[in-house]
């Protein structure tokens, strides 16, 4: 899709001339010229305000979509809570999370818009006695006993996403609003980039299977190169990508339309070419080369938090992580856990839809099995994959995740409409586009703002549900918190339907639960 910015400049000189030819021949059409002067001014206008990137590339011709949006249905389901089907968010939704960005007004009159009593309907039971004051949200330290530079994190924070993927001034804004904020920004699998960096926002770098930014030029891993990066104060930690939820055990890929000579050389790969991320590490290749290659980057690093992200798939390849943790005596300092349900702009549909856990099921996995080896306290776990309200993390939270990522949340902060044009190159918002005419539109300081606040409402809207249960700090949310609908007449609460293992029970063979008896037995620390 093209921008319509010249047309609108090309036109406005057309019917100019048009009119004064039209004028002089039939004087009656005289009033024309208001028409033409109202089509100038709100295009002028649109070109020049920062507020709607979408506008500024369509100027005038941009204001149908808002149309149609102002006379759609209003009553409709704004959470798109179960959807794994990789469906587009609903309008409501994005609406709801602009609004909060934008630091309007939220609220919605004549109560829910959810049918309560459809199996999978979930709530929250409140306390008769709630915290007076609605206390202000708490940070999470993240760093085992091996770490030397623990960092004190936010509970909610912006998911991976590559430059490349996104534009510079995507990367920018975000960074900037993470900096407002005093949140974390991830930069995802690909590399470190400058644009990372402009805004001093903390940074969470994601080490990929193509080792982006720290890649040899056959693709291997480069320690010297990693080394050299990593210990800018900015990367406050490092997390390395074993799998993402959008494509488990799929790789990825950036296409050689979004290709630019700064990022090839930033992720150090040939021009011309789609860049694939193989869908395995070459640094290792089994449960104990991965903790060894953790245990490497912490000392790389000088001693900063150091963990990895993974899809759940089978049951034992973690199990074997957890063997090899207890072997060696050595963890990671945190684990992010994303769900099959999670996005990107490049995947096959069946990953997209049908490959991964489902984030509350793996994070439950990963949170029981660890504290049936005993790890639970040295770990710390971040949830990911279509978080965006306070309910959502609030839930999360309940299931074992100490802090949440986001992503499409963010991306809707910055003015994300879901054209669904993220693997074109023809992002009409600016934000996942390499071309300058489209991402120059998008306005640096306005969306870091935005996204800003739509991180501190999220975390104010949570801490309000924390109080209305009668505690004061997330960290006291245990699943009994939680209901759900289970058939018409059935409500069983998330803590009968997520049972946790007794801690040290996966320890031995004889006091493993029957269900995992499989699993436990099929884990090896040497192998996948």
């Amino acid at each position: 899709m093209k921008t319509t910015k010249n047309l609108f400049l090309g036109s406005s000189v057309v019917l100019g001339v048009g009119l004064l030819v039209s004028a002089y021949y039939w004087p009656v059409l005289h009033w024309l010229w208001l028409v033409l002067g109202a089509y100038i001014f709100v295009g002028t206008y649109d070109l020049v305000q920062k507020k709607h990137t979408l506008l500024r590339l369509y100027p005038v011709v941009g204001h149908i979509r808002f149309l149609f949006e102002s006379i759609r249905p209003e009553i409709q389901q704004y959470f798109v809570e179960d959807d794994t089907s990789g469906m587009p968010v609903s309008r409501e939704f994005r609406s709801l999370i602009y609004q909060r960005a934008k630091g309007q007004r939220d609220t919605r009159p004549f109560g829910t818009v959810f049918d309560t009593y459809r199996v999978g309907y979930e709530w929250v039971e409140h306390s008769l006695s709630p915290v007076a004051q609605v206390p202000k949200p708490t940070r999470v330290s993240i760093g085992s006993s091996r770490c030397r530079q623990p960092y004190s994190a936010a509970r909610f924070n912006i998911s991976a996403m590559s430059y490349g993927a996104l534009s510079q001034h995507a990367i920018r804004a975000l960074n900037k609003g993470a900096k407002i904020g005093n949140f974390s920004h991830n930069t995802g699998e690909g590399g470190l980039s400058p644009y990372h960096l402009m805004e001093g926002g903390d940074l969470i770098w994601q080490i990929g299977t193509g080792y982006f930014s720290c890649r040899t030029k056959e693709g291997g891993f480069d320690s010297k190169l990693f080394r050299e990066k990593v210990l800018n104060p900015q990367v406050k930690m490092v997390e390395i990508k074993l799998s993402q939820g959008a494509k488990p055990g799929h790789g990825g890929i950036l296409p050689a339309v979004k290709l630019t000579k700064e990022i090839a050389e930033i992720r150090v790969v040939e021009m011309g070419k789609d860049v694939f991320s193989p869908s395995h590490h070459s640094a290792f290749n089994s449960p104990l080369g991965l903790i060894e290659f953790i245990e490497e980057l912490r000392e790389l690093s000088e001693g900063k938090p150091i963990g990895f992200k993974l899809s759940i798939g089978r049951y034992s390849d973690f199990i074997g992580i957890c063997k090899a943790m207890k072997q060696t005596g050595i963890t990671p300092d945190f684990i992010t856990i994303d769900g099959g349900e999670g996005g990107t702009g490049a995947a096959p549909i069946e990953f997209t839809n049908s490959v991964g856990s489902p984030l509350r099921e793996a994070l439950h996995f990963v949170h029981s099995t660890l504290i049936g080896f005993g790890l639970r306290s040295e770990i710390k776990l971040i949830a990911s994959g279509k978080v965006f309200s306070a309910f959502h993390v609030m839930r999360v939270m309940a299931l074992g995740a100490d802090l949440v990522n986001s992503a499409r949340g963010m991306m809707f902060a910055l003015g994300c409409i879901q054209s669904r044009q993220c693997h074109s190159d023809t992002c009409p918002t600016g934000i996942a586009t390499q071309d300058p005419r489209r991402y120059k539109a998008l306005d640096i300081d306005d969306k870091a703002e935005r996204v800003a606040r739509y991180q501190a409402s999220v975390l104010h809207h949570m801490m309000e549900l924390v109080a209305a249960l009668g505690i004061d700090c997330p960290s006291k949310l245990n699943p009994a918190y939680l209901k759900r609908r289970v058939a018409a007449n059935l409500v069983m609460s998330y803590q009968q339907l997520y049972p946790v293992v007794e801690e040290d029970c996966l320890l031995e063979k004889t006091t493993v639960p029957e269900n995992l008896l499989t699993e436990w037995e099929q884990a090896n620390a040497y192998h996948w």
